[in-house]
């Protein structure tokens, strides 16, 4: 897909994505988490001190998976390896909320006035980018 097939199909939000990160024994720990894209970066919503962010803060290092369709002809997906930032100042966790906010329809005199107690968000910058479209021929 090309970048804007790849924003596009993103932005649709077809499902959870799934975020893997690196534990402390070398092991992935994969978990579906709730997204939304600003520009060229991911940001995905969770709670502080969980072990995903644990993971993060030990190495930035994550891939985003995100998948959709039911026939092998009609599946498409994304792969995204990139290095992972975690936001826990109130700054920037209302900046985020707010925007999360706005992505899902709320009015702008209805977004929050402040971030939810113990909220973080997972900033992810893409590195690589792999996308695959089965639909499409040859």
């Amino acid at each position: 897909m090309t970048t804007e097939e790849v924003n596009a199909f993103l932005d649709e939000k077809p499902g959870w994505i799934t975020l893997s990160t690196l534990g402390k024994d070398g092991y992935p720990h994969s978990v579906p988490i709730g997204y939304f894209r600003l520009g060229e970066e991911i940001y995905l919503g969770c709670r502080a001190g969980t072990q995903k962010i644990k993971n993060i803060e030990r190495d930035h290092r994550v891939s985003l998976s995100l998948e959709a369709g039911r026939t092998m002809g009609d599946i498409k997906g994304v792969l995204i390896q990139g290095d992972a930032t975690v936001y826990t100042d109130l700054d920037n966790l209302l900046r985020l909320a707010q925007e999360a906010a706005r992505l899902r329809g709320v009015p702008e005199d209805q977004l929050p006035s402040e971030p939810r107690p113990g909220a973080a968000y997972i900033g992810v910058k893409p590195r690589k980018i792999i996308s695959w479209d089965y639909s499409r021929e040859g």
